[in-house]
């Protein structure tokens, strides 16, 4: 049995979530239940990060008082847990004390390597970042495509420079690992490139009193990312009076996943690492990248506005078939485009055809054949337990791993198209198919388990025995 910490990344409350959002918190939920499944203790968190500078210029906008506006979107970013069936342990806010007090405690614990000096640069309030003026693009942000914004006051830098020889041992080593490799290799350009000293803090004026003191200086609020970054910790109890958990699931853990999105990557690979470097902190094992689902072929974004609504699709389709969607459509490591036409053929294709259709035939057959015991042949038993290994040698590559297992959902239809049990009425055949569909039902567990839940119930299985009884159809045909 392991420990394992998995985390996403905590979304700013400037507006509701899209369909973004969702790939990422079902891609972690995906590896969550995988290591519960295998008996691993875990700690799944998610979250929202509320401190931000573009949540004061949304409220504004609203004219809406700050705190009510991130109210607002917490309570919709929360509610994907229920909507999306996911299996957080726990979902932390910026704005709770616990962070606030562990946030500032993460600020002390770095004090040897911060220092305060007058500063002038281009300013991104969507990155809540400063550029170079070589990184942009056509003078634009290169994540959001628009203007930046020239800041010029005194604020508090962290020195992120005498850790750049450190930072490139670590990643080069794999002791920080980053996935895929094409992501580690664009970490390590950006190191080689040379690190300069960050900029952590704000002016309480420009931040409009919004966010988190500055230990020992009001007059300055902590940056956006070093006070969102912390979230990892501090809802683990660091800077309480218990770190039990923090202790358990993050400084003596050799298992720590952070699920991010792309545009992120520096801030999760370069800014948090050095940090947790200079405060003495044990440091996160792997960084896993995902990409971006496009519409169209433009990434989707509330900044740009061509979002799609989960909460819609799933009061559509069903929370499994979004959840399957996004993991068999969307390349796991990269981009993928989202349309409703191509939704509902996937839909139709694999799960209405596919195992809907498998499942509602085999339960149709078996329902008047009474309790019948699990015995599959040779072949049968081959078959399932190699499907199954491979299933687990491609777990975190979920596009992959779902074909796996929809190859074994076609080989049963072959099977049923061969041996006519229909017709036979061979207790052989069933046996092998019901052996089959439990499989399958344990297979898609950690991808759809409202799914895995539904056969599970159906096929009535204890202690060897079938009694299976068919109900509503798993997928109705669109």
């Amino acid at each position: 049995m392991k420990t394992v910490f998995i985390s996403t990344a905590i979304d700013y409350v400037n507006a509701s979530p899209h369909l973004g959002h969702a790939l990422e918190k079902i891609q972690a939920d995906v590896i969550a239940r995988y290591h519960r499944s295998l008996g691993d203790e875990v700690f799944f968190l998610s979250g929202t990060d509320e401190n931000s500078l573009k949540n004061v210029q949304s409220a504004e906008k609203e004219g809406i008082p700050i705190k009510g506006l991130v109210d607002k979107y917490y309570e919709k970013f929360h509610n994907l847990k229920e909507a999306l069936n996911l299996s957080y342990d726990d979902f932390i806010r910026t704005t709770e004390e616990r962070h606030v007090k562990g946030a500032q405690e993460l600020w002390s614990q770095c004090s040897k390597d911060i220092f305060k000096k007058k500063y002038k640069g281009l300013y991104c309030v969507g990155c809540e970042e400063f550029y170079k003026e070589q990184e942009l693009e056509n003078g634009m942000c290169p994540e959001h495509k628009k203007p930046l914004e020239l800041v010029e006051e005194e604020n508090y830098f962290f020195k992120l420079a005498q850790y750049q020889d450190k930072l490139k041992e670590l990643i080069s080593k794999g002791v920080i690992r980053i996935v895929p490799e094409t992501k580690k290799n664009e970490v390590l350009s950006f190191i080689d490139s040379g690190l300069e000293d960050f900029c952590i803090s704000r002016s309480a004026g420009r931040a409009k009193g919004w966010g988190i003191d500055v230990p020992n200086d009001p007059s300055q609020k902590i940056w956006v990312w070093f006070d969102a970054l912390a979230n990892y910790i501090t809802a683990l109890g660091y800077g309480s009076d218990d770190e039990s958990k923090f202790i358990r699931f993050w400084q003596n853990n050799e298992n720590k996943l952070h699920v991010i999105g792309k545009g992120i990557t520096r801030f999760h690979a370069v800014y948090w690492p050095a940090m947790l470097l200079s405060a003495g902190i044990s440091l996160p094992h792997t960084i896993f990248v995902h990409g971006y689902i496009t519409a169209d072929g433009q990434k989707m974004s509330k900044s740009i506005g061509n979002v799609v609504d989960p909460f819609e699709l799933v009061n559509k389709y069903g929370t499994d078939a979004v959840r399957y969607f996004l993991l068999r459509e969307i390349p796991t490591l990269g981009d993928g485009d989202f349309s409703y036409e191509k939704f509902e053929k996937r839909y139709n294709d694999d799960l209405a055809s596919g195992l809907g259709n498998l499942f509602s035939r085999v339960m149709a057959m078996v329902e008047k054949q009474g309790e019948l015991k699990i015995k599959p042949n040779e072949f049968t038993l081959k078959e399932v337990e190699e499907a199954r290994e491979k299933c687990r040698e491609k777990i975190v590559c979920f596009n992959e791993a779902l074909g796996i297992i929809w190859e074994l959902i076609a080989s049963c239809d072959r099977y049923i198209d061969r041996e006519r049990p229909w017709e036979t009425k061979d207790k052989e055949v069933f046996s092998n198919l019901l052996f089959s569909l439990k499989n399958i039902a344990e297979m898609i567990c950690p991808f759809l388990p409202g799914t895995s839940e539904k056969m599970k119930e159906q096929l009535g299985e204890e202690e060897g025995i079938f009694r299976a009884k068919k109900g509503e159809s798993l997928f109705p045909r669109l």
